[in-house]
């Protein structure tokens, strides 16, 4: 079983003995529930650093509702176990108190980023992204954070958050990983019952034949439009967005002139799902 720590104390003990040795130190900041997706960054990160580090913090200030946080997978024995193949060091489980402190006033906020797709229907969500990516790189002190292109918004936000405040960590984006019907893999794949699960690979399918249809020169607006139709069709609800949108800047596009991601956040059956694929 891999050494689970949960005081910043000991964490940093533990990485300065490393660095002392000239190691080199990769965090994969994680909310636990590791399926395959989660252990592809820890294999990433064994195979550019000498050392690992598997957070894992169920971050209450990235929820929107107290309900989301209270039915979201807490498996951390589980996570442990299914860890003991990997190239991981140490798992860093902090106690509350050693991210949320009594008196802790402060929030890390990224204009721009953040104010659309996840952002726009999740008020405050990347607020509390940002924050608490920052106690773990600060925390950890790693010098490479490995984190999944699944959850793309996220990725590009940690990205602008480390290069304007500095932080001395490069950050990693690795490809997503998925089931063999084509559904992403994502800790909240758990919540869905076994009905929801054989429709939810439809949102990937959707997602190929509009990128198929942009490639081809079709507008954003109008393949939407159809996407949106298949999927209530398919038995979904709302459909948050399916955007076609800047990799660099996440602004809007009707079509591929730049590089893009087709980027998607549906529900089915109370869970969230959300994807993206390159265009």
């Amino acid at each position: 079983m891999v050494e689970i720590l949960r005081t910043k104390a000991e964490l940093r003990a533990r990485v300065a003995e490393w660095k002392a040795q000239g190691a080199r130190v990769g965090v994969v900041p994680t909310m636990g529930a590791l399926h395959q997706g989660h252990l592809s960054l820890v294999s990433a990160a064994g195979e550019a650093c000498e050392r690992v580090i598997v957070t894992i913090f169920v971050n209450p200030k990235q929820f929107n509702t107290p309900e989301d946080l209270e039915n979201y997978p807490r498996t951390e024995e589980d996570d442990a176990r299914k860890l003991a193949g990997y190239p991981a060091d140490v798992i860093y489980v902090p106690d509350p108190d050693q991210i949320y402190p009594d008196g802790f006033a402060t929030n890390v906020s990224i204009s721009g980023l953040t104010e659309v797709l996840c952002g726009a229907h999740r008020p405050g969500h990347f607020d509390g992204v940002a924050t608490v990516v920052t106690k773990l790189f600060t925390q950890t002190c790693a010098d490479m954070a490995f984190f999944g292109e699944k959850d793309f918004q996220q990725l590009q936000v940690v990205k602008r958050l480390a290069a304007d405040l500095d932080l001395m960590i490069e950050v990693v984006g690795c490809p997503t990983i998925r089931e063999e019907d084509g559904l992403a893999m994502s800790s909240r794949n758990l919540l869905l019952s076994d009905r929801s699960r054989i429709k939810a690979p439809v949102l990937n399918e959707v997602m190929e034949e509009m990128a198929e249809g942009l490639r081809q020169g079709g507008q954003a607006s109008e393949l939407r439009a159809k996407a949106e139709s298949r999927l209530k069709a398919a038995g979904f609800g709302e459909v948050e967005y399916i955007d076609l949108r800047a990799c660099d800047d996440l602004s809007v596009l009707e079509t591929p002139e730049r590089p893009a991601r087709l980027l998607a956040a549906v529900w089915l059956a109370g869970v969230r799902l959300i994807d993206n694929i390159a265009v």
